[in-house]
This record gives C-alpha cells, structure tokens and sequence, in this order.
C-alpha cells in the first residue's frame, strides 16, 4: 500500500506552514486520509499490531524567491502532531535567490494501534535560533509525498 500526493506548480511557503498537496494516487484501504488543496495528512493506526508503521518520504525543489533580500538557508521537514521530526529535516542553502535545490527527506511513523496522527511537511528554521533573522517566504515546486505502511 502505497499513496502519493504531488503539487507541481510553484507555491509560497511561509515557516512554520506546510506544503499544500494539490491532486494524490490515494489510499483505498482508508489508512491515510487527505483533502486536495491542504497540506495535513491523518494516518491511522489500524493494525493487528500494537503499532502500524508508515515510511513517510518527500521529495521537492525549493528556492527564494526572486525578491528575496538576502540568500539564507532552506529547511523543510516532516512534522508529526505538530512537531518536527529533526531527523528528518532537510536543508538546501542558494547560492543566489530563484536558484532551485532539490530537498528528499524521510521518517518512519509507528502509531498506536487504535490511533491516528497528523502528519505535514513543514518550512521549519535552518538555524538553531530562528529570531536572528526574519525567515523569507520559500517557493516549492514539483513536490511529492509518498506514504508507504510498511508494518
């Protein structure tokens, strides 16, 4: 059971918000739930297990926009109940602003049986200390979302 949601054209992304998915090959068994035209995804934990087990992959290209006043680094990273995973977070740093990087980040999500998560991919800080400076909007293109259950 694999679903994939894609957003080709070019969006704005604010920090802290997600990536919108515009049109997906959804999941037919109901384990994963997602409108087009959000970026929030409900996986379920319906298992004979104690824990159903998701291998969450992203893959995009990311870039400042043109009207960007400084070249700063881009992370994005797959957020579970509204928090980012760490090690999932991905990091591209432009050379020069509408310059695009490809970013592929993965988790691997294990929700209790009976339960459901809230699963993003979000702009998160690429810095420790993202008060040093204001965090530009980010243009996504080309982004995909593949949800595999893999337990």
């Amino acid at each position: 059971m694999a679903c994939e949601f894609l957003s080709n054209p070019v969006q704005a992304v604010n920090l802290n918000s997600p990536v919108i998915f515009t049109s997906s090959i959804p999941c037919r068994r109901g384990y994963v739930w997602h409108e087009d035209e959000t970026g929030l995804f409900t996986l379920r934990g319906c298992t004979d297990q104690c824990f159903a087990t998701y291998q969450i992959t992203f893959n995009g290209n990311v870039a400042l926009p043109e009207d960007a006043t400084e070249v700063t680094p881009i992370a994005l990273a797959i957020v579970v109940q509204g928090e980012p995973r760490l090690t999932s977070r991905a990091i591209f740093t432009p050379q020069a602003v509408d310059e695009y990087g490809n970013l592929t980040s993965t988790a691997i999500v294990k929700i209790p049986r009976g339960c459901c998560f809230a699963v993003a991919v979000e702009y998160v800080s690429a810095t420790s200390d993202p008060t040093v400076t204001p965090a530009p909007v980010i243009n996504v293109q080309n982004a995909n979302l593949v949800i595999d259950r893999i337990a």
